[in-house]
């Protein structure tokens, strides 16, 4: 398996922040633990999130333990996510694996979830749910992933980061934006910065539509401006459904 782990340092400030019903709010620096897999290391999700929020009041700093092909079980008994949650210092610590929309799939993500969530809360962090989406050939399954990851948030009071469904409002705009890379799973670069939306979104309480619509190192070919537009838009009304 690929194993990545990096940091991205936004500021060094002293950390204060308390917990609301849509995200953190926070009087400096948000420090936040992604752990997961493919889904948030491809294109680099905890970047693009450090780089929406650098010129915020609360700008995220983004830590990942991301391996390919795991669950969250995997990462409990991998030992590595829970080591770094252990080391401390975080605000929130984001949590994804596969889409989870079979019945034994959501057992064992609410499961794994209550594990996790335990180690998070002894280190004075809040746990959220990065809801993912399911494969082009199983579309009919994104009811069921939400279904799962909003149940998973709720069994721990954690925070419910609905990227999956920004996908289907996206759609609802424009059918043709590709979100799907070419194996029909993986996000494509706009996908992903869809899903970075999502999660400053929450994470800050910032309006989606005013982070910023180009990435430090991508071209207009990889983001064009009126797309960036419509996936803002996208995001602003599926965190606002979620009040």
């Amino acid at each position: 398996m690929r194993h990545a782990v990096f940091v991205l340092v936004i500021a060094a400030t002293t950390m204060a922040y308390g917990a609301s019903s849509t995200g953190v709010r926070a009087t400096a620096d948000i420090n936040v633990l992604f752990i997961g897999n493919s889904l948030t290391s491809v294109n680099d999700v905890p970047r693009l999130v450090a780089a929406l929020t650098a010129d915020s009041d609360s700008p995220v700093r983004a830590t990942a333990v991301t391996r390919n092909n795991f669950s969250l079980d995997d990462h409990l008994v991998d030992g590595e996510a829970t080591r770094a949650i252990a080391r401390g210092g975080w605000s929130v610590v984001v949590l994804q694996q596969g889409p989870s929309a079979l019945p034994e799939s959501q057992i064992q993500l609410r499961a794994s979830t209550k594990r996790f969530d335990e180690a998070i809360r002894r280190v004075g962090a809040r746990t959220a749910l990065y809801m993912v989406w399911p494969s082009d050939a199983r579309r009919r399954d994104f009811d069921g992933v939400h279904a799962s990851y909003a149940a998973a948030a709720k069994d721990v009071n954690g925070l419910f980061i609905p990227a999956g469904d920004a996908w289907r409002a996206a759609w609802r705009r424009d059918p043709a934006v590709a979100l799907y890379g070419q194996d029909g799973f993986h996000p494509t670069p706009q996908a992903s910065y869809l899903a970075a939306l999502v999660i400053s979104r929450v994470l800050t309480g910032r309006d989606a539509t005013s982070l910023p619509r180009r990435i430090p190192g991508w071209t207009d070919a990889l983001l064009p401006q009126d797309r960036a537009r419509l996936l803002q838009d996208a995001a602003e009304e599926t965190v606002r459904g979620l009040r």
